[in-house]
């Protein structure tokens, strides 16, 4: 096999037997790139298997006519449990019996093939998890942090769950001391999270003062948080490393951004959102380090500086994965995270940077190699576009199919194509 254009090409010799699946004439976004010329995509067991510019057998063939492939987006921020209605174990099955299934049907509607929980209830979260690799309820691929961590009396505890105790105790983790937030983060590796979440700051300091208030149209007076202390914050990283997980931390300012990223956290949910970032010895930080930075803008657009921070970052090359913050009650899950692709380019960054922000970039920042790109040996999470993603953010709203573990999962297409 020779390697042309970033593709694997076949001088046609593909054995006797076709393959499970072949996607036909098709042009590719790769995860990185637009090869060049048109492909057939052959599926194997689950796994892209050929990515040919020859003519592939399949056992079924879908043609593409011209139209486009991509990996599956990846959501690397979501909320799936509904903060507001679930408030206690009644509530909570009834949530996931009547709700979480069409929440989940949602995101691959949309062609999101992978999410990433950052802050649900860790033994819903977890066995929804296994529910979904088992076959026995339908969805993306779910990875997950289990509960969010955060200091004692910080961020969702006092704000989101101030007024909810049953599930703060489940969405959040509060922690107030080396020991406990190094015990905890073991004991979430131990049930086999996915990654861990810590949450450094969620508000800005008070003028004239060190305290912090998070502030809400919800909440207009806005309620004083505590900042998780630099100490835990270096010692729960440290677990995680220990443990072969990634550890991203909740930022919204500079301050606390550099703070993490010299703590060793491998990645900024949110980033620098409420101020502007004029600070271009943190973005060399981020560069030092390897930071993914993931910056939301679904649920931080209306901060005036959002955007153009991030416009500064992945201009400067800094690592960017999609992220929306979905959460019940705003939008429409996968929706919304289409939005999110559409902000990020209205924030300055090319269509193909957004198409590798929520495919291969996502799937460095979930340390998946396996997923978001089109590859021989790479699983078979795939969308079948009808025009071109790379020229407008737009065509990932026109889907005509998705493939998920090689498997169509949604088929929007005309019968009879």
């Amino acid at each position: 096999m020779t390697r042309q254009s970033g593709a694997t090409v076949n001088a046609g010799a593909h054995g006797p037997a076709p393959y499970d699946l072949v996607i036909r004439r098709a042009h590719v976004f790769d995860g990185h790139q637009a090869l060049a010329g048109l492909y057939d995509i052959a599926v194997d067991g689950g796994k892209i298997a050929s990515v040919s510019a020859d003519p592939l057998r399949g056992t079924r063939e879908v043609d593409a006519a011209g139209g486009w492939v991509m990996p599956g987006l990846i959501d690397t921020h979501v909320h799936l449990y509904d903060v507001r209605a679930v408030s206690g174990p009644d509530s909570m099955r009834a949530f996931e019996d009547n709700e979480l299934p069409r929440k989940l049907g949602l995101f691959l509607d949309h062609g999101v093939t992978t999410i990433k929980s950052v802050g649900d209830p860790t033994g819903g979260i977890l066995d929804t998890r296994s529910k979904i690799a088992a076959g026995a309820l339908g969805g993306p691929r779910l990875l997950a942090t289990g509960c969010g961590i955060t200091g004692r009396d910080g961020h969702p505890a006092t704000t989101v769950f101030g007024d909810n105790p049953w599930a703060r105790e489940r969405f959040t983790a509060e922690v107030d001391g080396v020991r406990q937030i190094r015990d905890l983060v073991h004991h979430l590796a131990d049930r086999g999270v996915d990654a861990i979440k810590l949450l450094s700051e969620g508000a800005c300091a008070h003028s004239g003062g060190p305290t912090y208030l998070w502030r809400n149209p919800a909440f207009p007076d806005g309620v004083e948080l505590v900042r998780l202390p630099v100490a835990l914050l270096r010692a729960g990283i440290e677990a995680g490393h220990e443990r072969g997980l990634r550890v991203t931390v909740h930022t919204t300012q500079q301050a606390a951004a550099r703070e993490a990223i010299e703590a060793g956290a491998d990645g900024l949910e949110h980033g620098v959102t409420i101020e502007p970032l004029t600070d271009h010895s943190l973005i060399d930080l981020m560069l030092e380090h390897g930071i993914t930075y993931t910056p939301t803008l679904w649920i931080d657009d209306a901060h005036p500086d959002a955007r153009g921070n991030l416009r500064k970052v992945a201009a400067a090359g800094v690592h960017v994965a999609l992220g929306s913050d979905t959460f019940s009650g705003r939008g429409l899950f996968g929706a919304n995270t289409l939005e999110e692709a559409e902000l990020m380019v209205a924030a300055g960054m090319t269509p193909a940077q957004v198409l590798a922000a929520g495919t291969s970039g996502a799937s460095r920042q979930c340390l998946r190699p396996d997923l978001g790109t089109v590859a021989p040996g790479k699983r078979a999470d795939l969308l079948v576009l009808n025009a071109d993603p790379t020229a407008d953010i737009g065509s990932i709203r026109d889907l005509g199919m998705v493939i998920l573990n090689g498997e169509v999962a949604v088929d929007k297409r005309r019968p009879g194509l």
